[in-house]
């Protein structure tokens, strides 16, 4: 059974150092990791800064995908820290590390565990463009939309 160390989602900025720590056990033989920054262009277009908006229930939401996804497979520990509020170029927006026996699982799950945060937990981006104009992006494909309109329940 993995044990999930660390889940955050905060405006706070985050930290590579305090993930690690928290994914370490002497039973731990490899640490896949995962950091994710703000980027320049996205889809072809120059980006100037980006905000994250978190559902109350976000940190429920990723605790429980963290030990639904790792469940059997190897993994041991596992932490997740991912930020909300105004980024900047270059910020670290997530950071996921998973350590297991082996770096097979660790970097496998890490892989699907990033993938899966950006679809299935209730965390929204907008981007705000060097034209001017902003969109929302990750929600099912309806960028135009707020993010209330992809919150169940």
């Amino acid at each position: 059974m993995v044990a999930v160390r660390h889940v955050q989602i905060s405006p706070s900025p985050l930290s590579v150092d305090r993930v690690l720590a928290a994914v370490a056990d002497e039973r731990v033989g490899g640490i896949g990791l995962f950091v994710g920054t703000v980027r320049r262009r996205d889809e072809g277009r120059e980006v100037t800064t980006l905000d994250y908006t978190a559902h109350p229930s976000a940190e429920a939401v990723l605790t429980d995908l963290i030990s639904r996804t790792a469940a059997d497979r190897g993994v041991l520990t596992a932490a997740v820290e991912h930020r909300t509020g105004r980024l900047e170029i270059g910020d670290v927006a997530v950071i996921v590390a998973v350590g297991a026996e082996h770096r097979a699982e660790a970097l496998d799950v890490c892989h699907e565990l990033i993938d899966r945060i950006k679809a299935e937990v209730p965390i929204w981006k907008e981007q705000e463009y060097a034209a001017g104009d902003t969109s929302w992006v990750g929600l099912d494909g309806r960028s135009s939309e707020t993010p209330s309109a992809g919150v169940v329940g």
